[in-house]
Protein backbone atom coordinates (compact mmCIF):
# COMPACT_ATOMS: atom_id res chain seq x y z
CA UNK A 1 0.00 0.00 0.00
CA UNK A 2 1.44 3.34 -1.09
CA UNK A 3 -0.01 6.03 1.14
CA UNK A 4 0.09 8.79 -1.46
CA UNK A 5 -2.47 6.96 -3.58
CA UNK A 6 -4.47 5.31 -0.78
CA UNK A 7 -7.37 6.12 1.52
CA UNK A 8 -5.34 6.94 4.61
CA UNK A 9 -5.63 9.58 7.28
CA UNK A 10 -4.89 10.09 10.97
CA UNK A 11 -6.11 12.63 13.51
CA UNK A 12 -3.75 14.87 15.44
CA UNK A 13 -6.13 15.27 18.41
CA UNK A 14 -7.89 12.66 20.54
CA UNK A 15 -11.39 11.65 19.47
CA UNK A 16 -13.87 13.76 21.45
CA UNK A 17 -16.60 11.18 21.96
CA UNK A 18 -14.57 8.04 22.71
CA UNK A 19 -14.42 6.81 26.30
CA UNK A 20 -11.75 4.09 25.98
CA UNK A 21 -8.10 3.92 24.94
CA UNK A 22 -8.89 1.44 22.18
CA UNK A 23 -11.81 3.45 20.81
CA UNK A 24 -9.77 6.65 20.79
CA UNK A 25 -6.71 5.07 19.16
CA UNK A 26 -8.64 3.13 16.51
CA UNK A 27 -10.53 6.30 15.51
CA UNK A 28 -7.44 8.52 15.73
CA UNK A 29 -5.37 6.10 13.64
CA UNK A 30 -8.05 5.85 10.94
CA UNK A 31 -9.03 2.22 11.53
CA UNK A 32 -12.68 2.93 12.30
CA UNK A 33 -15.09 5.88 12.12
CA UNK A 34 -18.26 6.34 14.15
CA UNK A 35 -21.46 7.01 12.18
CA UNK A 36 -23.81 7.02 15.20
CA UNK A 37 -23.78 5.75 18.78
CA UNK A 38 -22.60 2.15 18.71
CA UNK A 39 -22.22 1.98 14.91
CA UNK A 40 -18.85 2.19 13.16
CA UNK A 41 -17.39 2.09 9.66
CA UNK A 42 -14.55 -0.42 9.32
CA UNK A 43 -11.98 1.48 7.22
CA UNK A 44 -9.22 -0.18 5.11
CA UNK A 45 -6.68 -0.67 7.91
CA UNK A 46 -9.37 -1.77 10.35
CA UNK A 47 -10.82 -4.27 7.90
CA UNK A 48 -7.39 -5.81 7.33
CA UNK A 49 -6.99 -6.33 11.08
CA UNK A 50 -10.49 -7.79 11.36
CA UNK A 51 -9.80 -10.11 8.43
CA UNK A 52 -6.63 -11.38 10.11
CA UNK A 53 -8.49 -12.08 13.34
CA UNK A 54 -11.12 -13.86 11.26
CA UNK A 55 -8.48 -15.95 9.45
CA UNK A 56 -6.96 -17.17 12.72
CA UNK A 57 -10.36 -18.17 14.07
CA UNK A 58 -11.35 -19.82 10.78
CA UNK A 59 -8.16 -21.88 10.78
CA UNK A 60 -8.90 -23.43 14.17
CA UNK A 61 -12.61 -23.84 13.50
CA UNK A 62 -11.81 -25.79 10.33
CA UNK A 63 -9.20 -27.86 12.16
CA UNK A 64 -11.88 -28.79 14.70
CA UNK A 65 -14.07 -30.09 11.88
CA UNK A 66 -16.63 -27.26 11.74
CA UNK A 67 -18.14 -26.24 8.39
CA UNK A 68 -18.65 -22.61 7.41
CA UNK A 69 -22.05 -21.30 6.30
CA UNK A 70 -23.73 -17.89 5.98
CA UNK A 71 -27.12 -17.12 7.54
CA UNK A 72 -29.28 -14.07 6.76
CA UNK A 73 -29.37 -11.04 9.03
CA UNK A 74 -33.00 -10.30 8.14
CA UNK A 75 -35.07 -12.97 9.91
CA UNK A 76 -38.78 -13.63 10.29
CA UNK A 77 -39.79 -12.82 13.87
CA UNK A 78 -41.66 -16.13 14.19
CA UNK A 79 -38.38 -18.00 14.75
CA UNK A 80 -37.76 -16.04 17.96
CA UNK A 81 -41.43 -16.22 18.94
CA UNK A 82 -41.34 -20.01 18.61
CA UNK A 83 -38.25 -20.31 20.80
CA UNK A 84 -39.71 -17.94 23.41
CA UNK A 85 -36.80 -15.51 23.13
CA UNK A 86 -38.61 -12.54 21.62
CA UNK A 87 -39.77 -11.52 25.08
CA UNK A 88 -36.35 -12.25 26.54
CA UNK A 89 -34.58 -9.91 24.15
CA UNK A 90 -37.08 -7.16 24.98
CA UNK A 91 -36.22 -3.74 23.52
CA UNK A 92 -32.71 -4.85 22.50
CA UNK A 93 -33.98 -6.60 19.37
CA UNK A 94 -34.44 -4.50 16.23
CA UNK A 95 -37.96 -5.06 14.86
CA UNK A 96 -39.42 -4.09 11.50
CA UNK A 97 -42.11 -5.14 9.01
CA UNK A 98 -41.81 -6.01 5.36
CA UNK A 99 -44.21 -4.66 2.72
CA UNK A 100 -46.66 -7.51 3.40
CA UNK A 101 -46.79 -6.44 7.08
CA UNK A 102 -44.87 -9.54 8.15
CA UNK A 103 -42.92 -9.11 11.41
CA UNK A 104 -39.16 -9.26 10.86
CA UNK A 105 -36.08 -8.72 13.03
CA UNK A 106 -32.40 -7.99 12.49
CA UNK A 107 -30.69 -11.06 13.91
CA UNK A 108 -29.19 -10.57 17.39
CA UNK A 109 -27.99 -14.21 17.37
CA UNK A 110 -28.75 -17.26 15.26
CA UNK A 111 -29.49 -20.35 17.38
CA UNK A 112 -32.99 -20.63 15.93
CA UNK A 113 -31.90 -20.52 12.29
CA UNK A 114 -29.13 -23.06 12.79
CA UNK A 115 -31.61 -25.40 14.46
CA UNK A 116 -33.95 -24.84 11.51
CA UNK A 117 -31.13 -25.67 9.07
CA UNK A 118 -30.21 -28.80 11.03
CA UNK A 119 -33.79 -30.09 10.68
CA UNK A 120 -33.17 -30.40 6.95
CA UNK A 121 -30.70 -33.23 7.53
CA UNK A 122 -31.18 -34.78 10.94
CA UNK A 123 -33.37 -37.86 10.85
CA UNK A 124 -31.32 -40.43 12.73
CA UNK A 125 -28.57 -40.59 15.33
CA UNK A 126 -26.34 -41.54 12.36
CA UNK A 127 -26.62 -37.95 11.05
CA UNK A 128 -24.63 -36.57 14.00
CA UNK A 129 -22.34 -35.12 15.24
CA UNK A 130 -21.63 -32.03 13.13
CA UNK A 131 -20.78 -28.38 13.68
CA UNK A 132 -21.70 -25.33 11.60
CA UNK A 133 -20.25 -21.83 11.94
CA UNK A 134 -20.39 -18.42 10.31
CA UNK A 135 -18.98 -14.89 10.42
CA UNK A 136 -22.08 -12.73 10.46
CA UNK A 137 -23.22 -9.22 11.38
CA UNK A 138 -25.41 -9.07 14.50
CA UNK A 139 -27.67 -6.27 15.64
CA UNK A 140 -28.58 -5.39 19.24
CA UNK A 141 -30.13 -2.11 20.36
CA UNK A 142 -27.82 -1.54 23.31
CA UNK A 143 -29.26 0.96 25.83
CA UNK A 144 -25.78 2.41 26.35
CA UNK A 145 -23.27 1.94 23.55
CA UNK A 146 -19.76 2.70 24.85
CA UNK A 147 -16.05 1.84 24.90
CA UNK A 148 -15.60 1.97 21.14
CA UNK A 149 -15.98 -1.52 19.65
CA UNK A 150 -16.62 -3.13 23.04
CA UNK A 151 -20.32 -2.25 23.39
CA UNK A 152 -21.95 -1.58 20.02
CA UNK A 153 -25.26 -1.98 18.19
CA UNK A 154 -23.86 -3.62 15.06
CA UNK A 155 -20.95 -6.05 15.13
CA UNK A 156 -19.44 -9.09 13.43
CA UNK A 157 -19.52 -12.32 15.38
CA UNK A 158 -18.16 -15.74 14.68
CA UNK A 159 -20.90 -18.03 15.96
CA UNK A 160 -20.85 -21.82 15.80
CA UNK A 161 -23.40 -24.49 16.73
CA UNK A 162 -22.80 -28.17 17.42
CA UNK A 163 -25.41 -30.92 17.11
CA UNK A 164 -25.16 -34.22 18.99
CA UNK A 165 -27.32 -37.19 19.91
CA UNK A 166 -26.72 -37.00 23.66
CA UNK A 167 -24.98 -35.14 26.46
CA UNK A 168 -21.85 -37.26 26.15
CA UNK A 169 -21.53 -36.25 22.50
CA UNK A 170 -22.11 -32.61 23.41
CA UNK A 171 -19.24 -32.82 25.90
CA UNK A 172 -16.91 -33.96 23.10
CA UNK A 173 -18.07 -31.23 20.69
CA UNK A 174 -17.83 -28.59 23.41
CA UNK A 175 -14.24 -29.59 24.22
CA UNK A 176 -13.26 -29.25 20.53
CA UNK A 177 -14.64 -25.70 20.37
CA UNK A 178 -13.21 -24.82 23.77
CA UNK A 179 -9.73 -25.89 22.61
CA UNK A 180 -10.15 -24.08 19.26
CA UNK A 181 -10.91 -20.87 21.17
CA UNK A 182 -7.85 -21.24 23.37
CA UNK A 183 -5.63 -21.80 20.33
CA UNK A 184 -7.15 -18.77 18.57
CA UNK A 185 -6.67 -16.36 21.46
CA UNK A 186 -3.21 -17.76 22.25
CA UNK A 187 -2.11 -17.13 18.66
CA UNK A 188 -3.40 -13.55 18.89
CA UNK A 189 -1.26 -13.03 21.99
CA UNK A 190 -4.17 -11.96 24.19
CA UNK A 191 -3.87 -12.09 27.99
CA UNK A 192 -7.16 -13.77 28.98
CA UNK A 193 -8.91 -15.81 31.63
CA UNK A 194 -11.67 -18.38 31.24
CA UNK A 195 -14.47 -17.94 33.78
CA UNK A 196 -17.83 -19.52 34.58
CA UNK A 197 -20.66 -17.20 33.60
CA UNK A 198 -24.42 -16.73 33.62
CA UNK A 199 -26.22 -18.51 30.78
CA UNK A 200 -28.51 -15.46 30.53
CA UNK A 201 -30.94 -15.21 27.65
CA UNK A 202 -29.10 -18.04 25.86
CA UNK A 203 -30.11 -20.51 28.56
CA UNK A 204 -28.73 -24.03 28.76
CA UNK A 205 -26.53 -26.04 31.10
CA UNK A 206 -23.21 -24.19 31.15
CA UNK A 207 -21.63 -20.95 30.02
CA UNK A 208 -17.93 -20.09 30.06
CA UNK A 209 -16.44 -16.77 29.01
CA UNK A 210 -13.06 -15.93 27.54
CA UNK A 211 -12.24 -12.61 29.18
CA UNK A 212 -9.40 -10.37 27.99
CA UNK A 213 -7.84 -8.71 31.03
CA UNK A 214 -8.28 -4.93 30.74
CA UNK A 215 -8.91 -2.13 33.27
CA UNK A 216 -11.90 -0.76 31.37
CA UNK A 217 -13.56 -4.18 31.15
CA UNK A 218 -17.30 -4.18 31.81
CA UNK A 219 -17.09 -7.50 33.63
CA UNK A 220 -15.55 -8.13 37.04
CA UNK A 221 -13.68 -11.42 37.17
CA UNK A 222 -13.05 -13.38 40.32
CA UNK A 223 -10.33 -15.99 40.59
CA UNK A 224 -8.28 -17.95 43.09
CA UNK A 225 -4.50 -18.42 42.85
CA UNK A 226 -4.62 -21.49 45.11
CA UNK A 227 -6.99 -23.57 42.95
CA UNK A 228 -8.56 -23.47 39.49
CA UNK A 229 -11.65 -21.47 40.53
CA UNK A 230 -12.61 -18.54 38.31
CA UNK A 231 -15.97 -16.88 37.73
CA UNK A 232 -17.74 -13.83 36.45
CA UNK A 233 -18.94 -11.67 39.35
CA UNK A 234 -22.49 -12.15 38.05
CA UNK A 235 -22.64 -15.79 39.13
CA UNK A 236 -20.01 -16.10 41.87
CA UNK A 237 -21.28 -17.65 45.10
CA UNK A 238 -20.61 -15.47 48.14
CA UNK A 239 -18.54 -17.03 50.92
CA UNK A 240 -17.84 -14.47 53.62
CA UNK A 241 -14.58 -14.61 55.53
CA UNK A 242 -16.01 -12.72 58.50
CA UNK A 243 -19.05 -14.12 60.28
CA UNK A 244 -21.50 -11.96 62.23
CA UNK A 245 -21.33 -12.09 66.00
CA UNK A 246 -24.12 -13.93 67.81
CA UNK A 247 -25.25 -10.98 69.96
CA UNK A 248 -27.79 -10.95 72.76
CA UNK A 249 -30.98 -9.60 71.19
CA UNK A 250 -32.10 -6.14 72.27
CA UNK A 251 -35.58 -4.55 72.12
CA UNK A 252 -36.62 -3.11 68.76
CA UNK A 253 -36.44 0.68 68.82
CA UNK A 254 -37.35 3.53 66.46
CA UNK A 255 -34.81 6.36 66.26
CA UNK A 256 -34.84 9.68 64.47
CA UNK A 257 -32.42 10.03 61.53
CA UNK A 258 -33.11 13.45 59.98
CA UNK A 259 -31.87 13.99 56.42
CA UNK A 260 -30.20 10.57 56.35
CA UNK A 261 -31.45 8.85 53.20
CA UNK A 262 -28.43 6.68 52.36
CA UNK A 263 -27.35 3.82 54.57
CA UNK A 264 -23.86 5.36 54.78
CA UNK A 265 -25.35 8.59 56.18
CA UNK A 266 -27.42 6.62 58.69
CA UNK A 267 -24.42 4.61 59.91
CA UNK A 268 -22.38 7.78 60.37
CA UNK A 269 -25.22 9.63 62.14
CA UNK A 270 -25.90 6.75 64.55
CA UNK A 271 -22.18 5.96 64.94
CA UNK A 272 -22.58 2.31 64.01
CA UNK A 273 -20.66 0.06 61.62
CA UNK A 274 -21.97 -0.23 58.07
CA UNK A 275 -21.78 -4.03 58.43
CA UNK A 276 -24.48 -3.76 61.15
CA UNK A 277 -27.01 -2.19 58.78
CA UNK A 278 -29.46 -3.56 56.22
CA UNK A 279 -30.34 -1.50 53.16
CA UNK A 280 -33.28 -1.70 50.80
CA UNK A 281 -33.34 -1.83 46.99
CA UNK A 282 -36.83 -0.92 45.75
CA UNK A 283 -37.13 -2.48 42.30
CA UNK A 284 -39.53 -2.92 39.42
CA UNK A 285 -39.33 -6.57 38.36
CA UNK A 286 -41.36 -7.15 35.20
CA UNK A 287 -43.89 -4.55 36.39
CA UNK A 288 -44.14 -5.88 39.96
CA UNK A 289 -42.76 -4.11 43.02
CA UNK A 290 -40.14 -6.21 44.78
CA UNK A 291 -37.99 -4.91 47.62
CA UNK A 292 -34.63 -6.53 48.29
CA UNK A 293 -32.83 -6.29 51.62
CA UNK A 294 -29.09 -6.84 51.86
CA UNK A 295 -26.24 -6.01 54.20
CA UNK A 296 -25.25 -2.34 54.07
CA UNK A 297 -21.75 -3.20 52.82
CA UNK A 298 -23.00 -5.27 49.87
CA UNK A 299 -24.26 -4.58 46.35
CA UNK A 300 -27.31 -6.22 44.79
CA UNK A 301 -26.51 -8.72 42.03
CA UNK A 302 -29.22 -8.23 39.39
CA UNK A 303 -28.18 -11.31 37.43
CA UNK A 304 -28.77 -13.54 40.46
CA UNK A 305 -32.08 -11.76 41.11
CA UNK A 306 -33.17 -12.17 37.50
CA UNK A 307 -32.47 -15.89 37.64
CA UNK A 308 -34.10 -16.29 41.06
CA UNK A 309 -37.34 -14.64 39.95
CA UNK A 310 -37.19 -15.81 36.31
CA UNK A 311 -37.48 -12.14 35.35
CA UNK A 312 -36.96 -10.40 32.03
CA UNK A 313 -36.47 -6.77 33.08
CA UNK A 314 -35.29 -5.25 36.34
CA UNK A 315 -35.06 -1.56 37.16
CA UNK A 316 -35.64 0.89 39.98
CA UNK A 317 -39.31 1.35 40.91
CA UNK A 318 -41.06 4.68 40.38
CA UNK A 319 -43.17 6.52 42.97
CA UNK A 320 -46.42 5.19 41.53
CA UNK A 321 -45.33 1.59 42.09
CA UNK A 322 -43.88 2.30 45.54
CA UNK A 323 -46.92 4.07 47.02
CA UNK A 324 -49.01 0.92 47.51
CA UNK A 325 -46.34 -0.93 49.48
CA UNK A 326 -46.12 1.18 52.65
CA UNK A 327 -42.45 1.74 51.79
CA UNK A 328 -40.83 5.16 52.10
CA UNK A 329 -37.95 5.77 49.73
CA UNK A 330 -34.77 6.55 51.63
CA UNK A 331 -36.23 5.11 54.85
CA UNK A 332 -37.45 1.70 53.63
CA UNK A 333 -37.23 -1.26 55.98
CA UNK A 334 -38.44 -4.88 55.97
CA UNK A 335 -40.96 -4.45 58.82
CA UNK A 336 -44.62 -4.01 57.85
CA UNK A 337 -44.38 -3.97 54.03
CA UNK A 338 -47.25 -4.79 51.65
CA UNK A 339 -45.26 -6.23 48.74
CA UNK A 340 -42.94 -9.06 47.78
CA UNK A 341 -39.83 -9.05 49.97
CA UNK A 342 -36.61 -10.88 49.16
CA UNK A 343 -33.69 -10.93 51.59
CA UNK A 344 -30.11 -12.02 51.22
CA UNK A 345 -28.83 -15.07 53.11
CA UNK A 346 -26.58 -12.88 55.23
CA UNK A 347 -29.50 -10.96 56.75
CA UNK A 348 -30.68 -14.11 58.54
CA UNK A 349 -27.29 -14.36 60.26
CA UNK A 350 -27.36 -10.77 61.54
CA UNK A 351 -28.68 -9.52 64.88
CA UNK A 352 -29.55 -6.13 66.34
CA UNK A 353 -29.18 -4.50 62.94
CA UNK A 354 -30.35 -1.10 61.74
CA UNK A 355 -32.75 -0.59 58.84
CA UNK A 356 -35.41 1.82 57.61
CA UNK A 357 -38.61 2.37 59.62
CA UNK A 358 -40.84 3.09 56.58
CA UNK A 359 -41.34 6.52 58.12
CA UNK A 360 -39.64 9.62 56.76
CA UNK A 361 -36.76 10.72 59.00
CA UNK A 362 -36.70 7.51 61.06
CA UNK A 363 -34.86 4.18 61.19
CA UNK A 364 -35.16 1.08 63.36
CA UNK A 365 -32.34 -0.32 65.49
CA UNK A 366 -32.03 -3.71 67.19
CA UNK A 367 -33.94 -5.41 64.38
CA UNK A 368 -33.63 -9.20 64.22
CA UNK A 369 -34.66 -11.76 61.56
CA UNK A 370 -37.79 -12.77 63.48
CA UNK A 371 -39.04 -9.17 63.28
CA UNK A 372 -39.39 -9.27 59.52
CA UNK A 373 -41.55 -11.09 57.01
CA UNK A 374 -40.11 -12.14 53.69
CA UNK A 375 -41.11 -14.20 50.69
CA UNK A 376 -37.73 -15.49 49.58
CA UNK A 377 -34.22 -15.78 50.96
CA UNK A 378 -31.25 -16.41 48.66
CA UNK A 379 -27.73 -15.37 47.68
CA UNK A 380 -28.55 -12.10 45.86
CA UNK A 381 -25.39 -10.00 46.34
CA UNK A 382 -22.00 -9.54 44.70
CA UNK A 383 -18.86 -11.05 46.12
CA UNK A 384 -16.37 -8.43 47.29
CA UNK A 385 -12.77 -8.05 48.39
CA UNK A 386 -12.11 -10.24 51.42
CA UNK A 387 -14.55 -12.98 50.44
CA UNK A 388 -13.32 -16.54 50.12
CA UNK A 389 -13.02 -19.00 47.26
CA UNK A 390 -16.06 -21.32 47.28
CA UNK A 391 -13.82 -24.23 46.27
CA UNK A 392 -10.79 -24.01 48.57
CA UNK A 393 -11.62 -21.26 51.07
CA UNK A 394 -8.63 -19.05 50.24
CA UNK A 395 -9.02 -15.28 49.60
CA UNK A 396 -10.37 -14.36 46.17
CA UNK A 397 -8.74 -11.97 43.72
CA UNK A 398 -10.56 -9.51 41.45
CA UNK A 399 -9.77 -8.05 38.03
CA UNK A 400 -11.61 -6.51 35.08
CA UNK A 401 -12.18 -8.14 31.72
CA UNK A 402 -13.64 -7.69 28.24
CA UNK A 403 -15.69 -10.68 27.13
CA UNK A 404 -14.25 -11.70 23.74
CA UNK A 405 -15.63 -15.22 23.50
CA UNK A 406 -18.37 -17.33 25.03
CA UNK A 407 -19.16 -21.04 24.94
CA UNK A 408 -22.53 -22.55 25.89
CA UNK A 409 -23.81 -26.02 26.47
CA UNK A 410 -27.37 -25.35 25.35
CA UNK A 411 -28.61 -28.89 25.92
CA UNK A 412 -32.05 -29.46 24.38
CA UNK A 413 -33.53 -25.98 24.97
CA UNK A 414 -33.65 -24.93 21.31
CA UNK A 415 -34.22 -28.37 19.85
CA UNK A 416 -37.36 -28.70 21.98
CA UNK A 417 -38.55 -25.23 20.89
CA UNK A 418 -37.82 -25.94 17.22
CA UNK A 419 -39.00 -29.58 17.33
CA UNK A 420 -35.53 -30.77 16.30
CA UNK A 421 -35.56 -34.52 16.93
CA UNK A 422 -33.94 -37.73 15.70
CA UNK A 423 -34.61 -41.47 15.85
CA UNK A 424 -32.32 -43.34 18.26
CA UNK A 425 -31.09 -46.94 17.92
CA UNK A 426 -34.46 -48.16 19.23
CA UNK A 427 -36.27 -46.00 16.67
CA UNK A 428 -37.58 -43.70 19.42
CA UNK A 429 -37.69 -39.93 18.94
CA UNK A 430 -35.18 -37.94 21.02
CA UNK A 431 -34.27 -34.24 21.23
CA UNK A 432 -30.97 -33.13 19.70
CA UNK A 433 -28.29 -31.77 22.03
CA UNK A 434 -26.83 -28.41 20.97
CA UNK A 435 -23.85 -26.23 21.83
CA UNK A 436 -23.32 -22.58 20.92
CA UNK A 437 -19.97 -20.80 20.61
CA UNK A 438 -19.34 -17.11 19.87
CA UNK A 439 -16.41 -14.72 19.36
CA UNK A 440 -16.82 -10.98 18.84
CA UNK A 441 -14.29 -9.82 16.24
CA UNK A 442 -14.58 -6.11 17.05
CA UNK A 443 -14.28 -6.75 20.77
CA UNK A 444 -11.23 -8.90 20.14
CA UNK A 445 -9.65 -6.08 18.12
CA UNK A 446 -10.44 -3.59 20.91
CA UNK A 447 -9.06 -5.93 23.58
CA UNK A 448 -5.75 -6.30 21.72
CA UNK A 449 -5.40 -2.50 21.54
CA UNK A 450 -6.37 -2.08 25.21
CA UNK A 451 -3.61 -4.52 26.16
CA UNK A 452 -1.01 -3.33 23.64
CA UNK A 453 -0.52 0.42 23.25
CA UNK A 454 1.55 3.29 24.61
CA UNK A 455 1.42 7.09 24.63
CA UNK A 456 2.38 7.14 20.93
CA UNK A 457 -0.28 4.78 19.65
CA UNK A 458 -1.13 1.15 18.94
CA UNK A 459 1.39 -1.72 19.15
CA UNK A 460 -0.02 -4.54 17.02
CA UNK A 461 1.22 -8.12 17.35
CA UNK A 462 2.97 -9.18 14.12
CA UNK A 463 0.22 -11.57 13.03
CA UNK A 464 -2.65 -9.12 13.66
CA UNK A 465 -1.14 -5.91 12.26
CA UNK A 466 -2.67 -4.68 8.98
CA UNK A 467 0.87 -4.63 7.51
CA UNK A 468 4.07 -5.92 9.09
CA UNK A 469 6.47 -3.28 7.73
CA UNK A 470 6.32 0.41 6.88
CA UNK A 471 8.92 2.16 4.71
CA UNK A 472 9.33 5.90 5.29
CA UNK A 473 10.86 8.24 2.70
CA UNK A 474 12.39 11.14 4.58
CA UNK A 475 12.48 13.44 1.55
CA UNK A 476 10.32 12.77 -1.48
CA UNK A 477 12.37 15.43 -3.33
CA UNK A 478 15.47 13.22 -3.04
CA UNK A 479 15.50 10.97 -6.12
CA UNK A 480 17.88 8.45 -4.53
CA UNK A 481 15.69 8.00 -1.46
CA UNK A 482 12.57 7.59 -3.60
CA UNK A 483 14.28 5.09 -5.92
CA UNK A 484 15.64 2.93 -3.07
CA UNK A 485 12.37 3.05 -1.10
CA UNK A 486 10.31 2.01 -4.13
CA UNK A 487 12.76 -0.79 -4.95
CA UNK A 488 12.52 -2.05 -1.36
CA UNK A 489 8.74 -1.86 -1.51
CA UNK A 490 8.62 -3.86 -4.76
CA UNK A 491 11.11 -6.44 -3.41
CA UNK A 492 9.09 -7.02 -0.22
CA UNK A 493 5.85 -7.38 -2.16
CA UNK A 494 7.53 -9.80 -4.57
CA UNK A 495 8.41 -11.93 -1.53
CA UNK A 496 4.82 -11.77 -0.19
CA UNK A 497 5.87 -9.51 2.69
CA UNK A 498 3.13 -7.05 3.66
CA UNK A 499 4.35 -3.48 3.72
CA UNK A 500 3.33 0.17 3.48
CA UNK A 501 5.30 2.80 1.59
CA UNK A 502 4.87 6.27 3.09
CA UNK A 503 5.58 8.32 -0.04
CA UNK A 504 3.50 11.34 1.05
CA UNK A 505 4.87 14.86 0.75
CA UNK A 506 4.90 15.27 4.54
CA UNK A 507 7.53 16.29 7.08
CA UNK A 508 9.57 13.43 8.63
CA UNK A 509 8.01 14.14 12.03
CA UNK A 510 4.51 13.58 10.66
CA UNK A 511 5.57 10.27 9.10
CA UNK A 512 7.28 9.06 12.27
CA UNK A 513 4.25 9.98 14.39
CA UNK A 514 1.81 8.28 12.02
CA UNK A 515 3.92 5.11 11.89
CA UNK A 516 3.91 4.94 15.70
CA UNK A 517 0.20 5.76 15.91
CA UNK A 518 -1.02 3.10 13.48
CA UNK A 519 1.22 0.55 15.18
CA UNK A 520 2.97 -1.20 12.27
CA UNK A 521 5.42 -3.66 13.93
CA UNK A 522 8.60 -2.69 12.00
CA UNK A 523 9.73 0.63 10.52
CA UNK A 524 12.30 1.05 7.74
CA UNK A 525 13.51 4.61 7.30
CA UNK A 526 15.12 5.63 4.01
CA UNK A 527 17.01 8.83 4.75
CA UNK A 528 20.30 10.63 4.10
CA UNK A 529 22.44 7.50 4.42
CA UNK A 530 20.54 5.82 1.59
CA UNK A 531 23.29 7.06 -0.77
CA UNK A 532 25.71 4.96 1.34
CA UNK A 533 23.46 1.91 1.00
CA UNK A 534 22.21 2.14 4.60
CA UNK A 535 18.67 2.41 6.03
CA UNK A 536 17.35 2.51 9.60
CA UNK A 537 15.38 -0.36 11.09
CA UNK A 538 13.23 -0.01 14.22
CA UNK A 539 10.70 -2.38 15.87
CA UNK A 540 7.55 -0.59 17.10
CA UNK A 541 7.89 -2.07 20.59
CA UNK A 542 11.49 -0.95 21.03
CA UNK A 543 13.41 2.34 21.20
CA UNK A 544 16.43 0.77 19.49
CA UNK A 545 17.19 2.06 15.99
CA UNK A 546 19.56 -0.12 13.97
CA UNK A 547 21.43 0.79 10.81
CA UNK A 548 21.20 -1.98 8.21
CA UNK A 549 22.84 -2.36 4.82
CA UNK A 550 20.25 -2.45 2.07
CA UNK A 551 21.63 -5.70 0.66
CA UNK A 552 21.17 -7.36 4.10
CA UNK A 553 17.68 -6.02 4.74
CA UNK A 554 15.65 -8.71 2.99
CA UNK A 555 17.46 -11.47 4.86
CA UNK A 556 16.85 -9.69 8.16
CA UNK A 557 13.16 -9.26 7.37
CA UNK A 558 12.75 -12.87 6.29
CA UNK A 559 14.38 -13.90 9.57
CA UNK A 560 11.72 -11.95 11.44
Amino acid sequence: MKLKESFFYTLREDARDEDSASGNLLVKAGYIKKTSAGVYMMLPLGLRVQNKIEAIIRKYMNEAGAQEVKMPSLIAAEYYENSGRMKGFGPSIFKLKDRTDKDMVLGPTHEELFAYAAKSMIRSYKNMPFNLYQFQTKFRDEPRARFGLVRVKEFVMKDAYSFDADEKGLDVSYKKMFDAYKKSFDEMGIDYRIVKADTGIMGGLLSEEFQAIAPLGEDTLIYCDDCDFSSNLEVAKVVRAKKHENKEKLPLQEVETPNCESIEEVAKYLNIKLEDTVKALIMNVDGELVIFFINGERELNETKVQKLLNATEIGFANDELIVSSNAVAGYCGPVGLNCKVVIDNEVLEMSNFCCGANKKGYHLINVNPEDIKYDLVADIVNAKEGDLCPQCGKPLKFTKGIEIGNTFKLGTKYSKAMNLQYSDVDNKLQDVWMGSYGIGLGRTMAAIVEQSHDEKGIIWPDNIAPYKFIILIMSTKDETQCKIANELYDKLNANNIECILDDRDERPGVKFNDAELIGIPYRITVGKKATEGIVEFKPRNSDTVEEVKIEDLLEKIQGI
